[in-house]
């Protein structure tokens, strides 16, 4: 069983939480009577803190999760639904507004979701409004938790304005914890006690200006600090409304701390402004370094300016990780670009801030390396603005060179948006080249979501490259050509070739580990198992040498529906157990789903039906709410598991909800199209016969095995005997040609099925040993559903040949290799005599029916003894009745008798 991912995720606090309690009291009814409250109120007065604590207290009552999303690095309000995606761990999703993913993922959990930090989002742009309230109608049982400056406006919500902390106690007890965290002695008694409540009184109880005030301990008396607050700095106005008051309170801190900076540290604490999400000491110094004050101070001037900015408690030092990270509050922020506006060095600082996050993730002749790629993941705040910047600014060459330099990061996760960065950019100023790698960036990515529609891009791409004669551009430009014929498989096969080719000429293992990535998901849209296997363990080997731990994990799932295509269930269920494994380590959802599928496919087809559908549910659990083409293969494995256990309407009901996953024609039929096969079961012959021809429309390769075996059968449902033959000889063509052996003994079993009813009786049993030798070397089983109907004719047709014969028949067919049995089956002749009535007119399903009917059992009695839906009951009964001219169960019944 896998470890349920939980469900909670809230930023862990650093600091003790002071006072609310009132508040809070008040928030838990709101949130218990109200689908939306929003916490208003001006910077620094504890809107986020005191969401955070409601959320903490109140994250039992939601069973179905508690979700933090940190907006206040997001300015685009269209980004809204991505970052709330992000923060519950979704991933990019395929053709579906990332909006309609989050309702389904939480349509049906008592939920609780917290946005914290929205006023930037709001403006004259309705999408975030509009986000909330399609989250509010969709999920009936979630509730929303936001912080913003001013109420969102949606239907339902309610503005709870935030107030400052009471003088009385709370705000002298934040301020004396506070002071204790620098001087841990500290009384707060006696004459301080006075000094305290003043200072309190003076900040008006806002927490961010008691806290920064608190630090200035380091360096000055309560005295001190209560004159400087009344010297000039005008904390408090006349003729103001309170919440102006708390405002102008708040920004005279600020000042005051601001004004007790040096002339050096006001320059970097200004300039540092600019970065989103925090910075490492490298790009400190890049972006904020280059003052004369500082070039004087002999050693690391930077690092000692930003240490004395920590001091002061305006910049946070977080050295959890490798490395260092600093960051600002976000009221301090807003106050230090507000300098960094007046200084007019915005534009300076900003594009020196673009030239480094340019400069550190550029593509010259190699990608990135893995660690870089988790680098620019806590990066991409810093990215976002960088290409911004450059973008807005006119600099198209720049803004392309960055989102193609992405590509690893884009890649592994974040498709979506990397596509939405290369799209953006246009000018008449992006060099030939960057063109060439935008292009094809382009099409590499707009097929990880699903579309393969961009074959012009991809020539244009190529094109630039050859005439450019760049080696590295030319062998990616190449594999985005053959990327882009996925569904061409032929016409694809050259451009991979050359591609691999040229990249292995030059020293970029990352380059040519992604064409082998690449070439392996092209290679199982187009049904090619062999090449499958081939590139995606060239791609395995080079990723475990290069420590690309996600590409091993992507090559890996190739490696493994590669076996399973081939019918190795040993190899393909070993591949799986693998995956889920590392992936359950890694907290990787999708590939956590991937593994399970992979593992879940291979137990059903080994007869362990009940851990086969345990299986499928633990992966489709791991991606709940996922409504894309990853969470339709897992619903098409639940499906088969449900067939194997004979269980019809659960079939169905999976196959119904993984064509709605699947909306794109293309990708469901490379998805076996289970509704197609769940419709013959319960009967609908002409449903599933309308389903099963338009996948094979579009299905390439070996794709097209499975639906033409449930063709066939849907045939001989519509006594085609000929269409169901021509289905099978190209069935086993296919499986010839590519190797793709796991549905060849239902392929064969059905051929031999109807080479019974032709009265090739030896040659029929030959067919059926076969199959029986191919699913004893593999393990496999059939589906339940089909078990009746195919006992049923073997037993027949050993009673027609007789023992001996038939025994020698099958012996011969099981010794025969897969190869040899796919080449026998292809030549097999079936020569179509049944007559169109009377009791040799009768299928094999037909007798069995009959027989039952014979026995006194009722229509639903023989679907469930028979594995099939009543309805598939009924239709039998007709067609008997019609050929025996029949019109009652008592004359059938006599009728069977007879024929015993």
């Amino acid at each position: 069983m896998l470890t349920p991912v939980d469900g909670t995720r809230l930023p862990v606090s650093l600091t003790s939480f002071v006072g609310r309690t009132k508040e809070l009291a008040a928030l838990r009814r709101l949130v218990d009577e109200h689908r939306m409250v929003t916490l208003t109120g001006t910077g620094g007065v504890g809107k986020t803190r005191l969401a955070q604590q409601l959320a903490g207290e109140t994250a039992s009552r939601f069973d179905g999760g508690t979700w933090w999303v940190d907006l206040a690095s997001t300015t685009d309000p269209h980004l809204v639904a991505d970052r709330v995606a992000h923060a519950l761990g979704l991933p990019d999703q395929l053709c579906r507004p990332t909006a309609g993913t989050l309702v389904g993922f939480l349509a049906e959990r008592r939920a609780l979701l917290v946005l914290d930090n929205c006023e930037q989002l709001l403006g004259g742009c309705p999408c975030c409004a509009e986000l909330l309230a399609e989250l509010l109608t969709g999920c009936p049982e979630l509730r929303i938790v936001v912080t913003s400056r001013e109420p969102i406006r949606v239907s339902g919500e309610v503005s709870w304005p935030t107030p400052p902390l009471s003088l009385d106690d709370e705000a002298v007890e934040l301020f004396i914890q506070r002071v204790r965290l620098v001087r841990p002695t500290f009384g707060g008694t006696g004459d301080d006690a006075a000094l305290v409540a003043e200072i309190c009184a003076r900040l008006d109880g806002v927490p961010l200006a008691i806290e920064l005030a608190a630090t200035r301990v380091r360096a000055l008396s309560l005295a001190e600090i209560a004159n400087g607050l009344g010297a000039g700095l005008h904390l408090l106005s006349d003729g103001v409304h309170a919440a102006d008051s708390r405002q102008r309170t708040l920004r005279a801190s600020m000042d005051w701390s601001h004004n007790l900076l040096s002339e050096p540290q006001q320059v970097m604490f200004r300039r540092l402004a600019v970065f989103l999400r925090g910075f490492d000491l490298a790009a400190a110094h890049a972006v904020a370094g280059s003052t004369a004050a500082a070039a004087a101070v002999p050693g690391d001037p930077v690092l000692d300016t930003l240490t004395q900015l920590v001091d002061k408690s305006l910049l946070i030092a977080d050295s959890t990780g490798q490395s260092t990270r600093y960051r600002m509050l976000e009221t301090v922020q807003h106050y230090a670009l507000e300098k960094l506006d007046e200084s007019g060095e915005t534009a300076t600082v900003c594009s020196a801030h673009r030239d480094h996050y340019a400069s550190a993730f550029k593509r010259a002749g190699s990608t990135l390396s893995g660690r870089q790629v988790a680098q620019a993941e806590i990066e991409i705040d810093n990215l976002r603005t960088a290409f911004a910047w450059s973008r807005e600014h006119g600099q198209a060459e720049v803004a392309a060179s960055l989102a193609s330099s992405l590509l690893p990061l884009w890649i592994h996760r974040r498709p979506r948006e990397g596509l939405a960065w290369l799209e953006s950019v246009h000018g008449a100023d992006i060099a030939p080249a960057t063109r060439a790698a935008k292009l094809a960036d382009e099409v590499i990515l707009a097929g990880l979501i699903g579309d393969h529609s961009r074959l012009d891009q991809a020539d244009e791409a190529l094109t630039i490259a050859r005439d450019l004669n760049n080696p590295g551009l030319l062998a990616w430009a190449l594999t985005a050509a053959g990327f882009a014929r996925s569904f061409r498989p032929p016409a694809g096969a050259p451009y991979f070739r050359e591609a691999l080719n040229l990249a292995s000429t030059f020293d970029d293992d990352w380059r040519l580990c992604q064409i082998y990535n690449v070439q392996a998901h092209s290679a199982y849209i187009s049904g090619d198992p062999t090449t499958l296997r081939e590139s995606a363990e060239e791609g395995l080997a080079l990723a475990r040498a290069l420590g690309d731990r996600l590409t091993q994990r992507q090559c890996s799932y190739y490696l493994g529906i590669a076996h399973l295509l081939r019918g190795d269930l040993a190899a393909a269920a070993a591949q799986g157990a693998a995956i889920t494994t590392e992936a359950t380590a890694a907290h990787d959802l999708l590939f956590i789903a991937r593994g399970s599928l992979i593992t879940a496919e291979c137990l059903t087809r080994q007869g362990e039906t009940a851990r086969g559908y345990a299986t499928a549910q633990a992966g489709l659990t791991a991606i709940a709410g996922f409504p894309d083409f990853h969470r339709s293969i897992s619903l098409v494995t639940l499906v088969h598991a449900a067939l194997g256990t004979g269980d019809i309407a659960t079939a169905a009901a999976s196959a119904a909800a993984a064509h709605q996953a699947c909306p794109l024609p293309q990708l469901w039929a490379i998805n076996t199209n289970p509704v197609a096969r769940t419709a013959l079961a319960e009967g609908n012959v002409a449903g599933a016969r309308h389903w099963i021809d338009e996948s094979l429309t579009m299905a390439v390769g070996a794709h097209r095995i499975p639906l033409l075996e449930i063709s066939m059968r849907v045939a001989i449902a519509e006594y085609r005997t000929e269409r169901a033959r021509q289905d099978a000889i190209q069935a086993l063509t296919i499986g010839a040609e590519t190797g793709a052996y796991l549905w060849i003994p239902d392929v064969i079993e059905c051929l031999a099925a109807l080479t019974t009813e032709s009265g090739q009786h030896r040659d029929a049993a030959l067919l059926f040993g076969s199959a029986a030798g191919i699913r004893e070397r593999t393990g496999a089983v059939r589906f339940k559903i089909y078990d009746a109907d195919h006992f049923a004719t073997v037993d027949r047709l050993r009673d027609l040949l007789g023992q001996p014969d038939f025994d020698d028949q099958w012996s011969r067919g099981t010794a025969l290799a897969t190869p040899e049995a796919i080449d026998h089956a292809r030549v097999s002749r079936i020569e179509c005599y049944r007559p169109a009535s009377g009791w040799a007119s009768l299928t094999p399903a037909e007798r069995n029916v009959a027989h039952l009917i014979a026995e006194g059992l009722r229509n639903k009695d023989i679907a469930a003894k028979l594995v099939v839906s009543t309805r598939t009951v009924e239709s039998h009964l007709s067609h008997i009745y019609t050929k025996l001219d029949l019109s009652s169960r008592v004359q059938l019944a006599q009728e069977a008798v007879r024929n015993s």
